[in-house]
């Protein structure tokens, strides 16, 4: 984009011009939403579950059977890998289990 003279009128461009300013003005913004975003944390297997919830291995395993955060675990054999944050935020909506979703993880 250094070669384009930004002072020059739009119609004056042409259409490989123009183009390139997209591009690049696209490519700008998706460069920003991805440093904007924050990285996922996962917690893996019911120690992890345990950990992040503050709880007992066998609560962990009560809310994992419940099916209340089903959405945020992905599970082949045994291993068992959860989405963190969207752990949490389900076990905010629900009722029964909603006070482990404020409680600070261990470390």
């Amino acid at each position: 984009m250094e070669n384009i003279d930004l002072n020059k009128l739009l119609i004056q461009c042409t259409l490989g011009e123009f183009k390139a300013v997209i591009a690049e003005t696209l490519r700008d913004n998706e460069m920003e939403k991805l440093a904007a975003k924050p990285p996922k944390t996962y917690v893996y297997g019911l120690a992890g579950l345990m950990k992040l919830l503050g709880c007992s291995i066998s609560t962990a395993e009560r809310i994992k059977q419940s099916g209340v955060i089903d959405e945020a675990i992905s599970q082949t054999g045994d291993i068992i890998v959860t989405d963190a944050e969207l752990a949490l935020d389900l076990l905010r909506v629900s009722h029964k289990y909603r006070k482990y979703a404020n409680r600070k993880q261990t470390e």
